[in-house]
């Protein structure tokens, strides 16, 4: 019997247009993920349908026109571009690239039953988050595995965990720095900015804080940066819950107080651009620091659909299939 190979991308995921409606069905979707939000249903849901939707939904709305392309959101143009062009990277391998969002079209179960139709035999799931979390790649896993649940007969499987060291992707993310100094110059401080998480997530086990860690250690070693030069921040908490110290909102007000004026800001939690980066990054936490005394803030974009980002994944794939082999 023959191979067929297929590889799916997996990114969080995107309202289907910037208006409330469809905003209010992506946050729904999202925020009912027990995996996202871990309060009993009891207790959250009425808070989710009665308080979070009515009054977020409209609100996120219009922070999505914001940064909006013309027919689609950022997210789902570079997640779609990243998969277009790994197949053209796989094709001489007869390789099958497909992507799906977690929340959102295409779902994972739709690409699994069309890898079904086609006969996949094996299969290597790569969600885009470079550092495991519970809340982002773990319902990766869950939906996968409902897929499953649905089928007599599905391929042989493989699921990436993470690549949050993975060499192509340090060197990636050191040379998109570079080449921004070598645009803009370089600013007093390197701010690496990651998507926040409950406190709580980590003691219960989430290795996410520890890959972040990682992260930044690995490219500010490689760029040759002392500790005065580089900060680590998490942003995006919601809530009145401890998250991950220390929160970027509070901290980009401080830096600018104590004479930094200018920084460069990058977030190597994002595979690609999307509303936490080109808006509460680009543009509203730009506003902080410029109000509070800083003079000059650049942001540093995600790898996106770039050559590099494209071998990275490139390798996570064909370094998969070599291990499964063995």
């Amino acid at each position: 019997m023959n191979k067929k190979i297929a590889v799916l991308l997996v990114n969080l995921g995107t309202p289907e247009s910037p208006d409330k409606k469809s905003v209010r069905k992506f946050l729904r979707d999202f925020l009912s993920d027990k995996r996202v939000v871990d309060t009993a249903r009891l207790i959250w849901l009425p808070i989710l349908y009665l308080i979070v939707l009515p009054l977020r939904s409209q609100r996120v709305a219009k922070l999505y026109k914001k940064i909006w392309f013309e027919n689609e959101s950022p997210l789902r143009f570079y997640t779609r571009s990243q998969a277009q062009k790994l197949a053209d990277k796989l094709a001489c391998e007869k390789i099958t690239v497909e992507y799906a969002m977690t929340y959102g079209k295409p779902t994972i179960a739709q690409q699994m039953h069309k890898f079904q139709q086609q006969g996949i035999t094996n299969l290597t799931v790569l969600p885009l988050y470079p550092q495991y979390s519970v809340s982002t790649t773990a319902p990766v896993f869950d939906q996968l595995s409902a897929a499953i649940k649905q089928q007599f007969n599905f391929p042989a499987l493989n699921f990436i965990h993470d690549y949050h060291d993975h060499p192509l992707y340090i060197n990636a993310l050191v040379n998109s720095i570079k080449t921004s100094w070598q645009e803009k110059g370089q600013s007093q401080l390197l701010v690496f900015s990651f998507h926040g998480i409950p406190k709580r997530y980590v003691t219960l086990g989430d290795v996410y804080q520890q890959h972040c860690e990682s992260t930044v250690q690995l490219v500010v070693s490689a760029l040759g940066l002392s500790k005065e030069q580089y900060k680590l921040c998490y942003q995006s908490r919601v809530g009145r819950e401890e998250w991950l110290k220390p929160y970027l909102d509070k901290t980009l007000p401080e830096i600018a107080k104590r004479g930094i004026h200018s920084i460069d800001i990058i977030s190597p939690a994002f595979s690609c651009d999307c509303l936490e980066t080109l808006e509460e990054l680009a543009i509203d936490n730009k506003a902080l620091f410029l109000e509070n005394g800083g003079e000059q803030y650049h942001y540093i974009p995600c790898l996106n659909d770039s050559e590099e980002h494209i071998q990275l994944f490139q390798a996570l794939v064909n370094g998969s299939r070599v291990t499964q082999s063995e």
